[in-house]
């Protein structure tokens, strides 16, 4: 039955919903109307919206640094999971299930765990990790069922923005990009967000722990008994690859170099270590992430060549932030220019407390199936339910989380972030989403609940 619900799901999906990038353009002429009257039906006038917003370049470009954020973060830690020493970690890890229940108690808890501390070290180390458990199983002829072990693979998606690189808590506790894309009247308004706040709250661990216990017990419980349901992973994965042989020449000595990546990798590491000591962790910043990130990914790899090859399979994965997010910049730029923000986070600030949690928490989840990017999805609708919040006298921190929440939940049957670990692992989308989809309405009692008890 669940593989016939990923079927059908896999079959909707492709017939009817499009590139994310169609997507995006589509939001785009969506607001273009709705800001059309306010500006006296002058098409010429929300075109310059789009552009400058309100003026000072706050609209198509207002985002390229945030955007660059967003792929260092995917770059860094794609690469840090391709290490050796994350690769020896995966082998032995690997080893331990016997069955399809066991192993995606593993996989799910690995790869939310790792998601955690960095979404992009969480897709991928559970993607590798998943893979890993398919092929042993398979030359060591145990039957698991590998389509739900690449869905445990994928559940740290499911839990990303909860933790130390959410793209909402980083951004709201950096002064300046709060104030860039709340405005400087609404984020003086809601004042200092870090992460003692957000990701730190009492809210965030308890759906944290929720998430690690009833995530894996769902899919043990979804996990095929019987052998005619078992599905082992492709025959391909068990093949040997060939690494080409370099010549040993004076440039390709300083590509392989350990003392040449331990210049910048110490450095980096020094400064983090002196602002941990300084700043402390709950102002913790993109940068910092990145940088410390880039700094370790380096040092294990233990050469340019290595991590640089790393970066060039990583950078395919961006290709979605780089292109769409100055288009979620521009729908911004006409959202906050029009007054279509005001507006609208004036509607919802006619629900209680509760009421607005639980309905950002929803509506979240739907702008994530069309703005696929919790860094776009809060540029876009943050402002709103930040707005919001202050109307209805809610705690902006618990109305952020909301948000989060509703963003990461819906990653669960949203294709655009897997296509890392549907390559890695050589499986479909119809493979995985029939699981997802369980874990997805499933899910929900984690977000909810908490949600509702902390408003």
């Amino acid at each position: 039955m669940i593989s016939k619900l990923g079927n059908w799901l896999s079959d909707k999906a492709k017939r009817y919903v499009p590139d994310p990038f169609v997507l995006a353009i589509g939001l785009t002429l969506i607001v273009f109307l709705l800001a059309l009257p306010r500006a006296g039906w002058n098409p010429m006038s929300v075109v310059d919206q789009w552009v400058d917003g309100k003026g000072g370049g706050k609209g198509f470009w207002n985002l390229l640094k945030f955007a660059m954020q967003m792929c260092m973060i995917l770059l860094t830690g794609y690469a840090l999971a391709e290490t050796k020493l994350a690769r020896a970690v995966i082998g032995r890890l690997a080893r331990l299930p016997q069955t399809t229940g066991a192993a995606v108690i593993l996989v799910s808890l690995v790869a939310m765990s790792m998601a955690l501390l960095n979404w992009g070290l969480g897709l991928i180390i559970g993607a590798l990790l998943a893979r890993e458990v398919g092929r042993i199983a398979r030359l060591e002829n145990r039957q698991i069922h590998y389509p739900i072990v690449c869905a445990a693979g994928y559940t740290g998606l499911g839990v990303w923005h909860a933790g130390f690189s959410g793209s909402a808590p980083l951004a709201a506790a950096d002064g300046a990009q709060l104030a860039k894309i709340l405005g400087p009247e609404t984020a003086q308004s809601i004042g200092s967000l870090d992460l003692t706040a957000t990701i730190g709250s009492t809210l965030n661990l308890t759906v944290i722990a929720l998430c690690l216990v009833l995530i894996p017990l769902t899919l043990f419980l979804l996990a095929p008994k019987e052998s005619k349901d078992i599905e082992a992973a492709p025959e391909e994965l068990t093949a040997d690859i060939d690494l080409p042989v370099e010549e040993g020449t004076p440039a390709e000595t300083l590509n392989n170099a350990f003392v040449v990546v331990c210049i910048p990798a110490f450095m980096g590491l020094a400064w983090c270590t002196n602002w941990l000591m300084t700043v402390g962790l709950s102002a913790l910043k993109f940068d910092v992430i990145n940088l410390f990130m880039l700094s370790l990914g380096l040092l294990l790899h233990g050469s340019v060549k290595s991590y640089v090859r790393s970066i060039d399979r990583a950078v395919k994965s961006c290709a979605g932030i780089i292109l769409q997010y100055p288009f979620y910049a521009g729908i911004m730029g006409i959202m906050a220019a029009s007054g279509l923000v005001s507006d609208i986070g004036g509607w919802l600030a006619g629900l209680g407390s509760s009421q607005l949690a639980v309905s950002t928490f929803y509506s979240a989840g739907l702008v994530n199936l069309v703005v696929p990017s919790g860094g776009g999805q809060w540029v876009v609708q943050g402002p709103i339910v930040m707005q919001a919040a202050l109307a209805a006298k809610a705690e902006p921190s618990t109305i952020l989380m909301a948000l989060c929440y509703g963003d990461q939940w819906t990653n669960l049957i949203q294709p655009f972030w897997a296509l890392p670990l549907l390559g890695i692992c050589q499986v479909r989308v119809s493979s995985i989403i029939g699981y997802t989809a369980i874990l997805l309405i499933a899910s929900q009692l984690c977000f909810l609940g908490p949600l509702i008890l902390f408003s």
